[in-house]
Formats: structure tokens, sequence, C-alpha cells
């Protein structure tokens, strides 16, 4: 048996590719959110999409904690425990099981917001995606008050539209600036 085989390290794939990936999984939750949600899909094609979309979602809070936890890995962690929180009802809501009483996009308002703050703080993604993802975050807070949310919308959905698409788009074509990713994992492992 060849033991330099066996001894040789895993090799994990590019920030870049990474987040080329985490874009791959954001557009798949984009559309198949916006088609089971839409009412043009029957019930059954809409609950498959459903479950495709929180899927997708899941595998985005992996990858995005993974990116953002050289730029502060508690808060990545957070952010990660909140959008699971959101995605929990999606899981959970065919078996007839609410887990609680709140609208899951205000988990994602709170996700969106720690996004934000992250890629402000990054040096590898322009900022202004962080404005729009705090933007975004702050239009599904408030689903806090379904009041609220019934009179604001459909206006309360546009920032997390144009934030979350933003940001998924720039993600397929761009990525992230790999050097500088890995310049900021270096510091913070210091």
């Amino acid at each position: 048996m060849n033991t330099a085989v066996v001894n040789k390290p895993i090799t994990y794939s590019s920030p870049r590719c990474q987040a080329r990936i985490a874009g791959v999984f954001y557009a798949i939750n984009v559309v198949t959110s916006l088609v089971a949600f839409s009412g043009s899909a029957g019930e059954r094609l809409s609950f498959a999409l459903g479950l495709v979309a929180t899927a997708a979602y899941v595998a985005v809070t992996i990858l995005f904690y993974l990116l953002f936890k050289p730029v502060n890995k508690t808060i990545s962690l957070i952010a990660a425990a909140f959008s699971l929180l959101g995605c929990s009802p999606g899981i959970l809501s065919p078996l007839h099981i609410t887990p609680y009483h709140i609208n899951s996009l205000v988990f994602f308002g709170c996700y969106c917001l720690l996004i934000g703050y992250l890629i402000l703080k990054s040096t590898f993604l322009p900022r202004i995606f962080g404005v729009l993802m705090v933007l975004a975050g702050a239009g599904w807070l408030t689903f806090l008050s379904p009041a609220l949310a019934r009179w604001l919308s459909p206006y309360n959905y546009y920032p997390g539209g144009i934030g979350e698409i933003s940001l998924c788009l720039w993600l397929l074509v761009m990525g992230i600036n790999g050097e500088r990713w890995r310049e900021q994992a270096h510091h913070a492992s210091n």
C-alpha cells in the first residue's frame, strides 16, 4: 500500500469556489422559493419545492459560516444559528409541527443583519453588499409585528429581495477575493 496517498493532507476547495457554490445554493433557494410560494404550483409541487428551498438555504448557511468565520467566528456561528432557526419551520411545518409562533422571516432578518455586519467587516467582499444585507434584515424584521408587516406589504419584501438576490448574483459571477480571504483567515488564526 502506498502510504504517500494515505498521509497526504485533505485539500479543501478555494474560498472563491466555496463562495460560488454558496451562490449556486442561494440561487436554487431563490428560484424554488419564488415558485413554491407564488401559488402557481400545485400543493405537492409547492411542498417539494419548499423542502428543496429549505435544504438549499441550510447549505448556504453552512457555507457562509465557513466563509465568514475568519471575520468573526462567534458572530458567524450566531448568524448560522438564526438561519437554522428560520429554516426549521420549512422542515417541520409540512409535518404539522410549529416550533414557535413567530414568522420565520424574523430569524432571517437577524441572520441578514449579522451577515451584513460580517460583510462590512470583511476584506473580501464589496461593502455595498453589507449595507444591502443590513437593509434586507431590517425589512424581514418588520415581521415581528404581523400588523406592521401587513401594512408595509409588499414594500417590506423589496429590501430582502434586492439584498439577497444581489449577493447571490455577485457570488455566482465574482465569488470573493480569495487572496484577501486568506489574509483575513491568517490574521484570525494568530
